[in-house]
């Protein structure tokens, strides 16, 4: 007997809230620059978060440079390194990853997928993006104060931060600061806007577990960043009124430059406490939103219903809870008590086994599925193997007593970049070539996306996997230069030299992705509107890119799950989740899957 979907059903609930037209502007400013369109707000988020995100490459480069060819480069001194390891750190992971990912991913996506018209606080939104601007200028601004910017190392720590001597210490730390609670009150602002377009504006027959996994992963990333930015915020007030107006919330007593501070009685343990407990989840703020499109891109390019979405929602779910309890596997060498250790150390094993199962059901999901080699399957297969071998050497980290001789070496930031940074970023691309067609109308090259692809799987391998073994030779991180230094074998600058050509090999590569964003914009091929015979709503839109409002006259009624892939019984092998049963084509002989809509 023939069947027609997971979870098909012929009743949509009535509309709540009746539809209503949005204002058009009509001037090219109201458009694309003061704009209260989702869509177009995503693309401005986008594109200033990668254009910071490429100074803060140039800036690895500059570090690479120095650590492979030592004494080669006189405009890299040992204050200036400083400063580009702070910025470089806060960038990628702040102004880079979390913004592009809720920002950019976030703004264009939840709307369509949800099947509503915008997000719920247009104005607000749009207010979020210049608040977002405003603190990328006030970050970069600090590179033009005198001393610089802040080289205080990307964590902040005090007293170090804001005591004499330390690179950026007048003008640099004050605007670092001030950058980072703008940023946070612009994305309270964003976040907002997420959470209640995902609770209040969802089409009709939208259900909670009929959503993509893309938005649970970018509605919970939402969730924890709402809730763990708040300790950074508080954490960036104090540590401005210690610097600036000299109280003593972090700041102990102490000598500085041969005098006794004003300061007396802060905690810099606090200081690590609260950035950690915002620390920590940043990890997951940046990562939930990577699974979700994992999810979506795997299912929809392997032509096979994602398996097990229950338990990936409740795994995502679960991750955010858990995210907030493991922060102190930061602290290990900050002194704490053994047994205050051993329970972070234990949180740190738990919350492995949902992100685990998440990585059982993407393969799952590719077993004996019709896989489609392209470009964003490509970055899938990528990403998943990146994150597991960077998950893997996690597990070290998570143990005290391998933490305590590894805390400090290359060993953790092979593992930091394997998870935080590579991983992540395959997903990026991989989601870029996917919805790239949406946005713009036109195919990118397949070619040139598929060289893109060996470019940076092979050569981010080729940076970061001998930095394990940096790390277990007992290379420390963050020095300028490292000297003659006995218990380094001669191995170790020959590695970090290869480490720096890979790096150069790697960023140049990127210039065929940038080439191929923008050839294909003007002469790719057109991409119709659903060129990978997607399901989700916004490959349904009657305009291809959508306009303003998404949907046109009507907004869609969904009768489905998102990931009815290759049903038996259906003449086609994908039915989009606005089509009701009684609609569904099936097979001449009923047998099964005849084949793929063109």
């Amino acid at each position: 007997m023939a069947t027609v979907g997971h979870d098909a059903t012929s009743y949509a609930p009535a509309a709540e809230v009746p539809d209503f037209e949005l204002p058009h502007p009509k001037t090219f400013v109201g458009k694309y620059i003061w704009s209260q369109d989702a869509k177009v707000i995503a693309i401005q988020y986008a594109l200033t978060a990668t254009g910071i995100g490429l100074v803060a490459l140039v800036m690895s480069i500059l570090m690479r440079l120095q650590l492979g060819f030592p004494e080669t480069f006189s405009l890299i001194d040992p204050s200036n390194y400083l400063q580009l390891v702070s910025m470089h750190g806060l960038i990628m992971v702040i102004y880079l990853l979390t913004a592009l990912f809720l920002g950019g991913f976030g703004n264009y996506l939840i709307p369509l997928m949800v099947g509503a018209r915008d997000m719920v606080f247009p104005y607000v939104n749009m207010l979020s993006y210049w608040f977002y601007l405003a603190s990328v200028l006030l970050l970069v601004a600090g590179f033009f104060v005198s001393g610089g910017a802040s080289g205080a190392g990307w964590t902040l720590y005090p007293p170090q931060s804001i005591s004499p001597g330390t690179p950026g210490v007048d003008g640099g730390i004050i605007l670092l600061l001030v950058s980072l609670i703008v940023f946070i009150a612009g994305f309270t602002m964003g976040g907002l806007n997420y959470v209640v377009t995902v609770l209040q504006a969802r089409a009709r027959g939208m259900t909670l577990m009929r959503l993509p996994l893309t938005i649970w992963g970018i509605f919970m990333a939402t969730v924890l960043a709402l809730l763990a930015f708040p300790a950074l915020l508080v954490a960036c007030i104090m540590m401005l009124l210690d610097r600036v107006v000299g109280t003593s919330f972090f700041t102990p007593a102490m000598l500085t430059m041969g005098e006794h501070s004003a300061h007396g009685g802060g905690s810099p343990i606090l200081f690590q406490h609260l950035f950690w407990f915002f620390g920590h989840p940043e990890v997951y703020i940046v990562a939930l939103p990577a699974f979700g499109i994992v999810s979506d891109l795997i299912a929809t390019h392997a032509r096979r219903n994602i398996f097990g979405y229950r338990m990936m929602v409740w795994a995502l779910i679960a991750i955010g809870g858990l995210s907030f309890i493991v922060w102190a596997h930061h602290m290990y060498v900050s002194g704490m008590n053994p047994y205050f250790g051993f329970l972070f150390a234990t949180t740190t094993l738990i919350i492995a086994v949902p992100t685990a199962i998440k990585v059982y059901n993407w393969v799952l999901t590719l077993w004996r599925g019709n896989i489609q080699l392209t470009v964003p399957m490509y970055f899938c297969i990528g990403f998943i193997f990146t994150f597991v071998n960077g998950g893997l050497s996690g597990l070290f980290l998570g143990n005290v007593t391998v933490d305590v001789p590894l805390s400090d070496t290359y060993f953790v930031i092979g593992h930091f970049h394997m998870v935080m940074a590579v991983a992540p970023i395959l997903v990026v691309f991989g989601a870029i070539y996917h919805w790239y067609p949406k946005i713009t109308g036109r195919m990118l090259n397949n070619t040139l996306g598929k060289v893109h692809f060996w470019i940076t799987f092979l050569g981010t391998y080729a940076i970061y996997y001998p930095m394990h073994y940096l790390g277990f030779a007992g290379v420390p991180r963050r020095y300028f230069a490292y000297g003659q230094t006995d218990f380094m074998s001669d191995s170790v600058q020959t590695v970090n030299a290869g480490i720096t050509i890979a790096a150069i090999f790697v960023s140049l590569g990127q210039v065929v992705f940038i080439y191929n964003l923008a050839r294909s914009y003007f002469k790719g091929e057109p991409s119709g509107p659903n060129p990978w015979n997607a399901t989700t709503l916004e490959w349904q839109t009657p305009d291809t890119p959508p306009k303003h409002g998404n949907f046109g006259a009507e907004l869609p009624v969904v009768y489905r799950w998102a990931y009815d892939y290759s049903v038996p019984g259906a003449k086609y092998d994908f039915i989009p989740q606005n089509v009701p049963p009684e609609d569904v084509e099936m097979a001449d002989d009923g047998a099964g899957v005849a084949g793929a809509r063109a």
